[in-house]
C-alpha cells in the first residue's frame, strides 16, 4: 500500500516539475530573447553581446562548487525554492530600475550574473534530486519530460518575443517573468525531495566535514569513475569551441543579415521544436544502452551543424531561402543536443551515490564550462574583426576533431566492454 502512495506521488512529482520549468523556463527565455536582441540593437556589436553571455556563464562557474557543497549539505528543496524566489526578486528589481532610471547595460548585465547563480543553484539541486522524486525506472522519463517542458518554453517563447519586441515595452517582458517565477515556487513548495532518496543521515557525535574536505571528498569520488572523466575533457573543449556558434549565430542573422526579429525568433523556435520532438521520444523508448557511443556521433552531428551556419555567407541565397535554411539547421541542432544530453544524464543519475550528487554535478558544471568565458571573449573579438564564415568553419573542425580524438575507439570500448561481444567498433550500434 505505502508504495501505491509513493508510485502515485512520484506521478504527480513528474508532472508537477516538469509545468514547474515550462513555467519558469518561459519566463527566462522570453527575457534573454528581449535582452539579445535589446543589446544587439543597441550596440551592434558582437564583442558587447558576448559579455552578457559571459555574465550568464562565469558567475555560475566560479560558484559551482560552493553550490554541489551546499547542495551535499542541506535539504535540496529549500535551496530549490530559495533560488526560485532569489531569481523573482533580481527581475522584480530590474522591473524597478527601469521604471525610474531606465535599461541600461550595466543594470542587464547585472542582472544576467544574478541570474546565473540562482539558475545554477536551483539546477544543481534539482538536477540531484531527480532519483529522490521518482522512481528508478522512471528517470529516463523524468529527465526527458523535464527537458520537454523546457523544450516547449523554447519553442513559443522566442516567437512570441520576436512578434512582441518592439510592440511591448521591456518592463512588459520583466512582468512576464516575474509572475512566472513566483508560479513555480508556488508548485516546488507541493514537492516532497526525499521520496525515494537514499542520503545517508548525519551521526551526532562525528566530527563535521569542512567545505573543502567536502569538495576532496567529492573530486576523490569523481576520479573513480573514468567514464565520467572522460564526458568531463569533451565537455571542456567542446564548449569552448561552441562558443563560435554561440556568439555567431546571432551576430550573423541580426547583424549581418538584418534578419527581422519575427523571422529570428521563429529559427530560435526550430531548435526547441527539435528539441521537444527528441525528448517525446525518449519519454517512450527504451532505456539507452551505450551513452557515451550516441552522445558521441551527436556531438559529431552538432559540429557539422556548426559549419554549415557559414554557408548563407559564402554563397548567394535568397531571404527567404536563408531562412528556411536555418529553420532546418536549428531544428537539427535542437535534435543533436537532445541526443548528447539525455542518455549521458540517466546514466550519471543511475551511476552516482546521492550524497555525491551535487558534488559531482557541480564539479562537471565548473569544469565544462570552465572554459566558456574565455570563449564568449575570444569569439566575441574574433567576430568583430574577421570574417564570420572562416571562424565558424575552423572551429567547427575543430569541434569534431576533439570529439574524435576524446572518444576514440579504444575509450568507448573501456566505457562499454559489451561492445566488443557484440559487433566491432565501426560497426558502432544505436540500441
Amino acid at each position: 500500500m505505502e508504495d501505491s502512495i509513493k508510485l502515485k506521488k512520484a506521478t504527480y512529482h513528474l508532472w508537477t516539475f516538469t509545468i514547474s520549468k515550462l513555467i519558469s523556463s518561459f519566463g527566462a527565455q522570453v527575457y534573454s530573447f528581449a535582452v539579445s536582441f535589446y543589446i544587439l540593437q543597441l550596440t551592434g556589436s558582437a564583442t558587447s553581446f558576448a559579455a552578457n553571455l559571459i555574465c550568464n556563464i562565469l558567475p555560475r562557474t566560479l560558484a559551482a562548487p560552493v553550490a554541489g557543497y551546499i547542495t551535499d549539505k542541506y535539504s535540496r528543496k529549500m535551496i530549490t525554492i530559495t533560488a526560485q524566489i532569489a531569481t523573482t526578486i533580481a527581475i522584480a528589481s530590474l522591473l524597478a530600475v527601469t521604471l525610474t532610471s531606465g535599461l541600461s547595460l550595466i543594470a542587464i548585465y547585472t542582472t544576467s550574473c544574478i541570474l546565473s547563480l540562482t539558475s545554477m543553484f536551483s539546477g544543481v539541486a534539482f538536477t540531484s534530486s531527480i532519483t529522490g522524486l521518482v522512481d528508478k525506472e522512471r528517470i529516463q522519463k523524468a529527465m526527458s519530460l523535464n527537458q520537454m517542458s523546457i523544450s516547449f518554453a523554447a519553442i513559443a517563447s522566442p516567437a512570441v518575443g520576436g512578434l512582441l519586441y518592439g510592440a511591448v515595452s521591456m518592463p512588459v517582458f520583466l512582468i512576464m517573468y516575474i509572475a512566472a517565477s513566483s508560479l513555480a515556487v508556488f508548485l516546488e513548495l507541493t514537492m516532497n525531495f526525499n521520496l525515494f532518496a537514499h542520503r545517508k543521515e548525519e551521526v551526532e557525535g562525528n566530527p563535521k566535514e569542512s567545505m573543502w574536505q567536502s569538495m576532496k571528498a567529492g573530486i576523490s569520488y569523481l576520479k573513480l569513475q573514468p567514464l565520467l572523466m572522460i564526458i568531463i575533457w569533451i565537455s571542456l573543449l567542446i564548449n569552448f569551441l561552441f562558443g563560435a556558434f554561440e556568439v555567431g549565430y546571432s551576430f550573423i542573422l541580426i547583424e549581418k543579415m538584418k534578419m527581422a526579429s519575427q523571422r529570428f525568433g521563429f529559427t530560435q523556435g526550430a531548435f526547441a521544436i527539435g528539441m521537444l520532438l527528441l525528448s517525446i521520444y525518449f519519454t517512450v523508448r527504451k532505456e539507452v544502452k551505450y551513452p557515451l557511443l550516441i552522445s558521441k556521433r551527436a556531438i559529431i552531428g552538432m559540429g557539422v551543424i556548426m559549419g554549415a551556419v557559414a554557408a548563407p555567407l559564402l554563397m548567394s541565397m535568397s531571404e527567404t531561402t536563408i531562412f528556411v535554411y536555418y529553420l532546418l539547421l536549428m531544428f537539427s541542432l535542437g535534435a543533436s543536443v537532445i541526443i548528447v544530453n539525455t542518455p549521458i544524464m540517466v546514466m550519471m543519475q543511475k551511476q552516482i551515490d546521492d550524497d555525491f550528487k551535487g558534488r559531482v554535478f557541480s564539479i562537471l558544471e565548473t569544469m565544462s564550462m570552465a572554459l566558456m568565458p574565455l570563449g564568449m571573449v575570444l569569439y566575441g573579438f574574433l567576430y568583430d574583426v574577421f570574417p564570420a564564415q572562416w571562424i565558424l568553419l575552423i572551429s567547427a573542425s575543430l569541434f569534431i576533431g576533439v570529439t574524435l580524438i576524446l572518444a576514440r575507439p579504444s575509450i568507448v570500448r573501456k566505457a562499454h566492454p559489451a561492445l566488443d561481444r557484440v559487433k566491432p567498433i565501426h560497426e558502432e550500434v544505436t540500441s
